[in-house]
């Protein structure tokens, strides 16, 4: 069994299987919450940190629970992060781009109203 914690680890993406194909992508570096990552062209922030093992993105407002990758639509929020110093962008649903720098907010939640 995969064991993976909140703060990620071992990079969880298919890469063989026996009835599908993926063809190779260009890596894209970015970093999160001060470390360095890759993922690869075509992956959503969401996407690519999800591949990383890491699942936790925010923490709820009232609770302090731990929020992660969920709706994967742009509807729930529990994705949203500071990216490149913009607050509450929906991860799940921003493409991945080269240099990008992308802070979660697990100890506080910015509303904008």
């Amino acid at each position: 069994m995969l064991k993976l914690s909140l703060e990620g680890g071992a990079d969880v993406r298919i890469k063989k299987h026996p009835i599908l194909s993926f063809e190779d992508k260009k890596e894209i570096h970015f970093s999160f919450n001060g470390r360095d990552l890759v993922g690869y062209q075509g992956d959503t922030i969401a996407a690519a940190l999800h591949a990383k093992g890491i699942m936790h993105y925010s923490n709820s407002i009232i609770h302090g629970r731990p929020r992660g990758f969920y709706c994967a639509i742009g509807n729930c929020g529990s994705c949203n992060m500071t990216v490149n110093g913009i607050l509450n962008v929906k991860t799940c649903m921003t493409m991945l781009e080269e240099g990008m720098v992308v802070l979660s907010k697990t100890d506080e939640v910015t509303i904008h109203g």
